[in-house]
């Protein structure tokens, strides 16, 4: 049998999955994220031996309550959510190792007796562990649980140790905010061991965008202006304001709240170029490069022949009668902020000069849906009049959510004497391919930050570029001077009229989802 050589990146992802025992500290941990998400997370991971030995979670919020409580508040949780079901049996071994720790987040004397804590179980373990703090709590709370960390020295750990900090999106509302931000970590807590948590690059088929690209060699040849005519991404919500998110909502809006984070990262993991190797600053370097080539609006008037916003007015989802977005609960009746948005961009690059990126998000739309679509160009004789084929050009789609897969549209002949043509898929989904069920975004997330792998999280530069180019299009719908009008479209149809225009303009439309 020949020698296999030495492969540096399968040694890298191999040993990517290794968490190092830990303590893991959750500010604001009474709220839904740690209720929903977190725990059954940790949970599902226990039930995968996928935990590192020795593993504790403390739960740190102001409300007054027992580790018998908070574990039996967050058991009623895992019943819900938990991805595997819910074992009696599993929840009990689980459960010992959850604590609750009580204390205002501006509290000093709180954060000492929880460095007292932590050291308590090492004590119990006979050796120090490391420590992971994860920031669950609303903005306007990190920089206050960092500098408290900072006032108390858990943000140095153990000697052998590491101490890492977990912080949840919003990362700052605009570029100010989130320099400032950024400085406050940078002062508490290495780069190295910051994470700036974004569920979406959780998701499986988010993380198999790189494999796709650079595993396969059909693809990586095609993947450029040469072949591709352009790239959607849609990130469709058939939900609006419901569980009192307006009040959250009303103030950030579709552009900040999934633009600037989630959907920017999946632009960056198509449009990348091959890193040099699977290191997390690597793959990192290749994706801020994206966000620093977007061509930048240069003034009202260029943002609004290339950004649409819109909010949803009254219509029928599902079957449901929903109400139109200024009169949802929390909602300012005179409101300004957009529920839908929709974008053409440009990526000044060498292998994308030409090539239109169209972005969509909104809420109130027919269905649930996240993916990414290239659309290929036509053939350069088209002996066979495929454009005269309804959906018959070839696509490339990613499905991100709810059904992961990929699929590859083309056109055949229909069976028949007669010389009929009509598209067809080539369909991947994870579910039937591999028989199990992909995990939970957070499990992957959490894992990776236990075990040091910063890849799928964003880095300081990454953050600020994407709000620089936020900050142009903020700056011309709320700033002086004439600002681009706010659209409306019936909740349950696929965005206003406006959007439709923004690529008819171009000789394209938007995927039929």
């Amino acid at each position: 049998m020949p020698d296999i050589p030495e492969n540096p990146f399968l040694d890298t992802l191999i040993t990517r999955q290794r968490a190092e025992p830990c303590t893991m500290v959750i500010f604001g941990a009474t709220g839904d994220l740690t209720n929903r998400k977190l725990i059954p997370a940790l949970y599902n991971l226990a039930a995968s031996s996928d935990l590192p030995t020795q593993f504790k979670v403390v739960g740190f919020a102001r409300r007054e309550k027992s580790d018998e409580e908070f574990r039996k508040e967050l058991e009623e949780g895992n019943k819900k959510f938990s991805r595997q079901g819910h074992s009696n049996e599993l929840w009990g071994s689980f459960a010992q190792s959850i604590h609750y720790h009580r204390s205002e987040f501006t509290d000093a004397a709180g954060y000492a007796e929880l460095k007292n804590v932590l050291d308590k179980f090492d004590a119990e373990r006979g050796t120090p562990a490391n420590r992971l703090f994860y920031l669950a709590t609303a903005p306007e709370f990190f920089s206050v649980v960092l500098e408290q960390l900072a006032a108390a020295g858990l943000n140095e750990p153990p000697a052998g140790k590491w101490a890492r900090v977990v912080c949840e999106k919003p990362f700052g509302t605009d570029l100010a905010s989130a320099q400032r931000l950024n400085k406050i970590v940078g002062e508490v807590f290495h780069e190295r061991d910051t994470y700036r948590i974004d569920h979406y690059l959780g998701k499986e088929t988010a993380q198999n965008l790189m494999v796709l690209r650079f595993a396969n060699e059909i693809f990586e040849p095609l993947w450029n202006s040469r072949y591709i005519d352009n790239v959607q991404i849609t990130c469709a919500e058939n939900l609006g304001m419901e569980g009192g998110r307006g009040g959250y909502y009303d103030t950030s809006g579709a552009l900040r709240d999934m633009v600037q984070s989630h959907l920017f990262q999946l632009l960056s993991l198509v449009a990348m170029e091959p890193p040099t190797d699977l290191s997390a600053d690597s793959i990192r370097d290749e994706k801020v490069k994206v966000i620093r080539s977007l061509r930048h609006l240069t003034s009202p008037e260029d943002v609004a022949a290339n950004v649409v916003r819109a909010q949803y007015t009254a219509g029928v989802v599902d079957g449901v009668e929903r109400p139109g977005y200024r009169q949802e609960d929390r909602i300012n009746p005179q409101s300004n902020t957009e529920s839908y948005v929709a974008l053409r961009l440009k990526i000044d690059t060498w292998r994308w000069q030409g090539v239109p990126f169209y972005m969509r998000v909104g809420k109130q739309l027919p269905k649930k849906a996240t993916e990414i679509s290239l659309q290929f160009k036509q053939p350069p004789q088209n002996l066979f009049k495929t454009n005269e084929v309804q959906g018959g050009q070839n696509a490339l789609v990613i499905r991100i959510q709810p059904d992961e897969g990929i699929s590859l549209r083309m056109i055949s002949k229909q069976p028949g004497v007669m010389l009929r043509m009509q598209p067809v898929k080539m369909d991947f989904h994870y579910n039937t391919s591999f028989g199990k069920a992909s995990p939970e975004a957070y499990e992957r997330l959490l894992l990776d930050a236990m075990a040091g792998d910063a890849t799928l999280f964003a880095r300081n530069d990454e953050v600020e570029h994407a709000w620089r180019y936020i900050d142009i299009v903020e700056n011309a719908w709320h700033g002086a001077g004439k600002q681009p009008p706010m659209c409306e479209y019936p909740a349950g149809s696929w965005g206003p009229r406006e959007a439709d225009e923004l690529l008819s303009a171009d000789g394209r439309s938007w995927r039929r989802i």
